[in-house]
């Protein structure tokens, strides 16, 4: 029996073999105490709690020793410290591949996911970088934190298909720093490109910095409303991600597929409901933005609320163009 054409589902379980041991049940535990990335329990990327990566508490990752969160910290001995939950310095990491072609997940004391990373001891925004012994070469691989990218957060929740497989070419709308492209620019490797458009000047300038390391990145310092501006830098792409976080979103998505966007082509939208209307119910909001995407014959496939990660978020994906069938 084959997956239903449309599927709205919450956020949540499971995705890719994560467990958390609290919280109740399987996937990321935002209370709970146990594996996966934890809001707020011990283990994983934690903002506020105990252990894991803690930018502001917590007894996490400390590169000087056994502190508490961040760098520094107090105590013993350099290395990887011996702070609860995440990569304890010495601990054996394996990794193995997600169902996603291009994606890992790193199984050790706690389970992430991970690219391999495309510019070996190089990190973009500080993030953790593990390094695994495979016969007589060590391959790198970049820790992706779902907190951090709302592209991670579908995958952890268990989204059906991103469409990157390595060597395709994809178009990304709302670019920012480059933290999200970075990774994406990992799972496309050499053999594919990924064309990132950032409005903002000085996020512009920090994702054309990062774009010197990496060569598949196309970095386009424009304005997506208006896709004739790049016409001439950005060539057909296989998949569409829009994370623009503005009103007309859709129609921002619309008009890109309808310059770029192969026919049968892909897109990935990430819609946030404050952004549209903030006094509707954000199922309401989500439910209308998807009509839209229709009228403009990108045909919804899949819908993922990105819960824990984000509040009142969706990922919506689908085909452009649809072939139709032919009836018999």
């Amino acid at each position: 029996m084959g997956r239903p054409d449309f599927s709205p589902r919450g956020g949540g379980g499971g995705g890719g073999g994560f467990r958390g041991r609290g919280g109740g049940g399987r996937g990321f535990s935002p209370g709970g105490r146990g594996g996966g990335f934890s809001q707020r329990g011990r283990g994983g990327f934690s903002p506020g709690g105990r252990g894991g990566f803690s930018p502001g508490g917590g007894r996490g990752f400390s590169p000087g020793g056994r502190g508490r969160g961040g760098g520094g910290g107090r105590g013993r001995g350099g290395g990887g410290g011996r702070g609860r939950g995440g990569f304890r310095g010495g601990s054996k990491v394996s990794v193995e591949p997600h169902r996603h072609e291009g994606v890992f997940i790193a199984r050790g004391k706690e389970d992430v996911l991970a690219t391999l990373n495309m510019v070996p001891g190089e990190s973009v925004y500080g993030e953790k970088k593990i390094s695994v012994e495979e016969g007589s070469e060590k391959i790198e691989y970049r820790v992706w934190n779902p907190f951090r990218s709302k592209l991670a957060a579908a995958i952890v929740g268990g989204i059906g298909n991103i469409y990157m497989p390595p060597g395709s070419k994809v178009l990304y709308l709302g670019a920012a720093n480059g933290t999200t492209v970075s990774h994406v620019s990992d799972i496309l490797g050499s053999e594919g490109v990924v064309y990132a458009v950032e409005f903002s000047l000085r996020s512009g300038r920090d994702l054309v910095n990062m774009a010197k390391k990496r060569m598949n990145i196309v970095p386009i310092v424009e304005d997506a409303r208006h896709p004739h501006k790049y016409r001439m830098i950005c060539g057909m792409v296989d998949t569409i991600f829009a994370d623009v976080a503005q009103p007309d979103q859709a129609r921002i998505v619309a008009i890109n597929a309808q310059h770029f966007l192969k026919v049968g082509g892909h897109y990935i939208i990430s819609i946030k409901a404050n952004c549209i209307d903030s006094t509707a119910p954000a199922e309401a909001v989500f439910a209308g933005e998807i009509k839209k995407l229709q009228a403009d014959q990108l045909k919804p496939q899949e819908q993922l609320t990105l819960e824990p990660y984000e509040r009142d978020h969706a990922v919506v994906v689908g085909t452009y163009r649809p072939a139709k069938k032919n009836k018999q």
